[in-house]
């Protein structure tokens, strides 16, 4: 993290020679000849000439004996900004320690620690590196800090590194934050997963390694976890002049999404969801933001050049992109001007948000682990995985599976139906005598799909319980075609049932708008959750267990600012799908798998 180091330690020559201490202590007077030498020498070293810096501070080390050594530590340090360390290891061999006052001593330690590392000396960095025991300089902490860690990797200690970038964290910001973060990933992946779940299990609840173990096994693939409460809702509490707790909104918020091309249907859905959320807040009295719509296209490029223009243009908050593409391209930008809130996740689904950004999703893999957490939960133990050749019902079978096998269940068989067959019958096992008690079917695909599947299920004699992702129910009721998916329980975003008190009814806009009807409903309630998050997201970042009751579920952010859905379950009787009693009540997986790609849907 050469810019840690680079930024800190520029920073902090800078404030050592703008100060005067009294004689006798290791820097010399200001308004002395040696004084404005020093000057003058500090001016080559901002110019970045390194090599003349250092020339002129040995030159002061001779000529002023009673800051002898001040200078070599000087001297040394321009060196190091030069990128020869071979040469400031030498310059400070003979510089005495205790001549040295306040933080020169500790800048010396840090520097003489730098080059332990270098000769693969790890027990001297350590021992170089210790935490001071008195108040210093962020710039000089941080700086022991990073090297600290560097030395505790050397020593074979990846867990203590990771613990002191930990502590690091929350001093950094932009680009060096970035790094650390990954650096903290890559340190407790590389741990191994049985090492990693050991050391987690002796964790506080309150740990602040606890989210960051939690990242690291997701991310290699042991996706169990056990649930983040939610405690309380926000916007529950009344504030000062009627305005609720946690409630903050920007100036100016600018909506990106995709208003021509073959994305432009989803796009006009989701802004319709979110300015009906956003029309019918104002009921509440709270401030409300100008919001400015911006066409973020298809692609990478024009949801990038969509960002800077609504910055440009005084955006204080974005929300969208909506295609994957443009959410990577616009994070690769590292430290954002404004903050954002992603409709959809990276590519890679697996690299943390940079500073500034938060991530909301309809991800099938947050379904697919739902309904293995609720299987689970009910006690059953195999499972039969009936998926279709579509993309969503891939990702919600992989992560159905992975987080089956990680709650300890068994998987009986594994199927993937031809989209172009209507007889299933050659591609089923046969059943066996599985307890319906203990054994369940997960499916995942289409209704007209479900609705060939589910009668040559019973006519194969397999009565086992089925369970399903939200895409095996069109939206909306057809109690004629739905008949044939009775007793399926899925999981779905309440506000297609009108089941999340506090928003605006479906069944009162859907004569009206038409993107509340049918599968387009999913993305209209998933708008008005954009809407909802924008004043609360800050919040409920820094709050554990505070949750918005959204359109598409109960929603929580974890520190990271990647927002998961906890969804309702409902079950087909009769052929209409109603609500399960209680299921707004249960409580949300700490993250979402990552499997394979792991971005958005």
């Amino acid at each position: 993290m050469r810019s840690i180091r680079a930024t800190a330690l520029c920073l902090l020559i800078s404030a050592a020679l703008a100060g005067c201490v009294t004689q006798g202590g290791s820097r010399p007077e200001a308004h002395t000849p040696s004084g404005d030498a020093t000057q003058a020498a500090q001016a080559l070293y901002t110019r970045g000439q390194f090599e003349q810096a250092a020339q002129a501070y040995l030159a002061l080390a001779q000529q002023d004996p009673d800051h002898r050594d001040y200078y070599k530590l000087l001297a040394a340090e321009a060196y190091r900004q030069e990128g020869a360390l071979d040469r400031a290891a030498p310059t400070i061999t003979d510089v005495r320690r205790s001549h040295l006052e306040g933080e020169d001593a500790l800048r010396f330690d840090a520097l003489r620690a730098e080059i332990a590392l270098k000769n693969n000396d790890a027990k001297t960095a350590l021992s170089l590196t210790g935490k001071p025991t008195s108040r210093v300089s962020p710039q000089i902490d941080q700086r022991l800090a990073e090297l600290r860690a560097r030395a505790q990797v050397a020593a074979g200690d990846p867990w203590s590194a990771a613990q002191t970038r930990v502590e690091l964290d929350g001093q950094l910001r932009g680009l060096d934050r970035e790094q650390n973060r990954k650096e903290i990933v890559t340190l407790l992946t590389g741990m191994g997963s049985a090492d990693l779940t050991a050391r987690g299990s002796a964790l506080g609840a309150n740990d602040p390694m606890r989210p960051w173990v939690t990242e690291a096994q997701a991310q290699l693939g042991n996706v169990s976890r056990a649930p983040a409460v939610l405690d309380q809702a926000v916007g529950t509490v009344t504030g000062d002049q009627g305005v609720r707790e946690g409630y903050k909104v920007p100036d100016k918020v600018a909506l990106l999404l995709p208003l021509s091309g073959p994305l432009a249907g989803a796009g006009a859905a989701i802004r319709d969801g979110f300015f009906a959320h956003y029309v019918d807040s104002a009921h509440a009295n709270a401030p409300r933001p100008e919001v400015v719509v911006y066409d973020a296209g298809n692609d990478a490029a024009h949801a990038v050049a969509a960002y800077d223009k609504a910055v440009a243009e005084g955006a204080r908050f974005v929300v969208g992109p909506l295609n994957r593409e443009g959410v990577s391209a616009i994070f690769a930008k590292g430290a954002l001007p404004a903050p954002m809130l992603t409709l959809n996740y990276p590519s890679d689904g697996k690299s943390l948000p940079p500073a500034g950004a938060n991530e909301f999703g309809l991800l099938p893999e947050t379904e697919g682990a739902q309904v293995a957490d609720h299987m689970a939960d009910k006690g059953m133990k195999t499972a039969t995985v009936i998926v279709s050749t579509d993309d969503f019902a891939r990702r919600a079978g992989n992560a159905f599976k992975a987080e089956w096998q990680a709650r300890g269940g068994t998987l009986a068989s594994q199927v993937t139906l031809d989209a172009n067959s209507i007889d299933f019958a050659s591609q089923l096992s046969e059943p066996t005598d599985q307890d319906p008690a203990t054994s369940g079917v997960f499916i995942s695909m289409k209704p007209q799909q479900a609705r060939l599947l589910i009668p040559q299920l019973r006519l194969a004699k397999d009565n086992l319980p089925v369970f399903a992702t939200s895409h095996v129910y069109s939206g909306g009721d057809d109690a004629t075609a739905d008949r044939d998916l009775e007793g399926v329980e899925f999981c779905d975003a309440p506000w297609l049932f009108d089941a999340q008190p506090g928003l605006p009814r479906r069944a009162d806009l859907a004569s009206a708008i038409p993107s509340t009807r049918g599968v387009a409903a999913r993305l209209f309630a998933f708008g008005m959750d954009a809407w909802g998050l924008v004043p609360y997201i800050d919040w409920m970042r820094g709050h554990a267990g505070s949750y918005l009751p959204g359109a598409t579920g109960q929603l929580v952010a974890d520190e990271f600012g990647r927002v998961r859905r906890v969804l309702i379950w409902a079950r087909f009787a009769d052929g209409v799908a109603h609500p399960v009693a209680g299921s707004l009540e249960l409580e949300a997986p700490a993250t979402a798998p990552t499997v394979e790609n792991g971005g958005g849907g």
